[in-house]
């Protein structure tokens, strides 16, 4: 079990595996599994549904392959298969800070992100079919369970998604909560991708700025950060 760099103990709770359904009418009920859930969050529900769409819950197309690519998270051990693109851009940008400011012990084995299998536990997870979400530590924070991160840890999420200005949404956020998951919340062609991407690049060519710079306590970014927390919280 990793250290925190900010407390001796675990900045996670380990937790077995579990799943959890969100309605929607592009899934079709395919079978059930056994489930584990944090201490005091709601329990979540065995069935798993198939997705039958051409498009992801957020948007995009599903693939098997076309556009997909592994890609590093640079400056960690970490590589990621997705959507090549702007989204892969913003993606990364999450998972490097994530690894920068969280759990510098990430390995590959400890995110996900394209996936062929269209057995999903909640709508948002039909975007790993269109390589645009991750999940870091899935097993660890698994659909329905609530209370897996510390508080500080919340915080630089919270930063990292006002960083991305809305483009990305936190599946913490959702009804029945995925912590671990990521996903781009924007559709094809929305300017605000294009807008965010360019700015990460920036930050890439510019020494002093961008992921492993930031500070996300500074009183500024924590008001910025709750603000859109409270405009994404209430959009679930």
């Amino acid at each position: 079990m990793s250290k925190s760099k900010n407390s001796p103990l675990s900045r996670r709770s380990v937790l077995s595996g579990g799943l959890g359904l969100a309605g929607s009418s592009a899934l079709m009920a395919t079978g059930a599994s056994g489930t584990a859930h944090a201490a005091g969050s709601p329990q979540p529900s065995e069935r798993t549904t198939a997705w039958q769409t051409s498009t992801s819950a957020n948007g995009w197309q599903v693939t098997d392959h076309d556009g997909i690519a592994p890609h590093r998270v640079e400056g960690s051990p970490m590589t990621v298969s997705l959507r090549s693109g702007d989204t892969a851009t913003v993606l990364l940008h999450v998972a490097r800070r994530y690894f920068y400011e969280i759990d510098s012990e990430l390995k590959t084995e400890d995110i996900t992100g394209h996936s062929t299998d269209r057995a999903v536990a909640a709508a948002f997870e039909s975007d790993y079919l269109s390589g645009t979400a991750i999940a870091i530590r899935p097993h660890a924070c698994p659909l329905g369970a609530d209370g897996c991160l510390f508080p500080q840890d919340v915080d630089v999420i919270r930063d990292i998604l006002a960083d991305c200005e809305g483009t990305v949404r936190w599946g913490g956020d959702e009804k029945s909560p995925k912590q671990s998951h990521f996903q781009i919340d924007v559709t094809p062609g929305d300017p605000r991708l294009a807008r965010v991407t360019a700015k990460i690049h920036s930050w890439q060519a510019t020494p002093g700025k961008g992921a492993g710079t930031i500070d996300a306590f500074v009183p500024q970014r924590l008001r910025a950060a709750r603000d859109l927390a409270h405009t994404q919280q209430r959009a679930a």
